[in-house]
């Protein structure tokens, strides 16, 4: 079997499970946020339940609109708080404790190996990186795995993605899952388990397992899963809330495909409108200018995203006729770079610095676009509208090609700037 029909095997008190095969399955972690939970708050009430399966397994995060950016988004985050006070949820993360909820719960060691995890969100697939299965589900899904602790599934074919040979410079985590993305398309992967492996994943350091997995969304994958190994040890054992448990994939499992990738050959990338899958090398988008560069979000929002950002920048303004948004995506987050002199750095640069959110990424608030105008974003959707005006663009990259965009105005890679 593969690691994510082991997991779920495991969760369905099963000895083995074969793709394909449909199945209800025990769940270790339920989330939503402030858009998907008041829906799932809703179903939950209607189903009669008198209270969820688990009071510290209902994780319930307001970050899309919030802090509440109007009053249409404060009575959706009010449902979130009004619910978790009465159920006595142990999960429920306001404003000032919270964060972006796919940097948080690993940050808090609330999602371990070995888990099966849902959440209202699309982008929930960013737990395997961990060695967990997680997905994205719909709200009416959510309300009753909250009142059953439980979720039906087709077990997901599996699709391997090998990555050998060395990085070039400032390559990271997101230039892999963007050259990935482009080549297989935005359904390559559909319903099936993104498997990521090879010598170049093994000595890829969390935050970079992170954004690959979590953008497998990106190419219609069920789910990204890296097999966990020391670096995931390292990572999860002074952070777990609870025991968990490493599997990894046999050496006969099937897959319905294999790819390679020689990572010496994969270029700083970029995601050009209006699909992830329409990725171009950076260099070759020099002509392309820029309104506003975003570095943040559940993709690229956390401390080494920063640092490599404030590495580019630092001792070089943003350019006059750009605005740059930096978004530490948790509060954690945000100390650690106030600690380490980063928040400086950007404002230095004449950078915004904003609070945890999801913000801008969705078209919410804190950087929406006007009508013509395009943003290169370290975020992980690109679509039509994505960002605020129909008739904006938005282009997506790793924090290092984002920031010396913001210096030239232009799509710019470090080595323009001698770095």
């Amino acid at each position: 079997m593969t690691i994510t029909e082991k997991i779920f095997a495991a969760h369905i008190g099963k000895k083995e499970v074969s793709a394909g095969e449909l199945v209800n399955a025990k769940v270790d972690l339920i989330l939503a946020n402030d858009i998907t939970a008041p829906i799932a708050i809703q179903e939950f009430k209607k189903t009669g339940a008198k209270d969820v399966f688990d009071k510290n397994r209902v994780a319930f995060i307001p970050d899309h609109f919030a802090p509440q950016k109007d009053i249409k988004a404060a009575e959706q985050c009010k449902m979130l708080r009004e619910f978790s006070k009465d159920y006595r949820l142990g999960l429920y993360f306001e404003v000032g404790r919270m964060g972006v909820e796919h940097a948080l719960l690993p940050e808090q060691g609330l999602v371990v190996p070995g888990d099966l995890i849902i959440g209202a969100d699309s982008h929930t697939c960013t737990y395997g990186a961990l060695g967990a299965f997680a997905t994205g589900v719909g709200s009416t899904d959510v309300a009753a795995a909250m009142a059953t602790g439980e979720c039906w599934f087709k077990v997901p074919e599996s699709m391997k993605f090998v990555y050998y040979g060395k990085l070039n410079k400032w390559v990271s985590g997101k230039d892999l899952i963007l050259h990935t993305i482009g080549d297989i398309g935005v359904d390559g992967a559909l319903y099936r388990a993104m498997e990521f492996e090879g010598e170049t994943i093994r000595n890829l350091p969390m935050y970079g397992r992170l954004t690959m997995c979590n953008m497998a969304i990106e190419a219609g994958g069920k789910n990204g899963i890296i097999v966990p190994d020391n670096i995931t040890e390292e990572y999860v054992k002074a952070r777990a809330k609870r025991p968990y448990k490493f599997y990894t994939s046999d050496a006969d499992a099937k897959y319905v495909e294999i790819r390679e990738y020689d990572c010496s050959k994969i270029p700083l990338t970029v995601s050009c409108p209006h699909l992830p899958s329409n990725t171009k090398p950076a260099t070759e988008l020099s002509h392309i200018t820029i309104d506003q560069i975003v570095i943040g979000s559940c993709t690229n929002g956390r401390l080494e995203d920063l640092r490599e950002a404030a590495q580019i920048i630092k001792g070089r303004k943003v350019n006059p006729n750009v605005r740059m948004i930096v978004i530490p995506a948790t509060q954690q987050i945000y100390k650690d770079a106030m600690k380490e002199g980063l928040l400086d750095i950007f404002i230095d640069a004449e950078a915004v610095v904003s609070t945890p959110t999801c913000g801008p990424c969705l078209g919410g608030h804190m950087g929406i676009l006007a009508k013509g105008e395009r943003a290169l974003a370290t975020t992980n959707r690109n679509f039509v509208g994505r960002m605020g005006h129909p008739e904006s663009e938005v282009y997506l990259s790793n924090p290092a090609v984002a920031a010396a965009t913001a210096v030239v105005g232009k799509i710019a890679t470090p080595e323009e700037l001698g770095l």
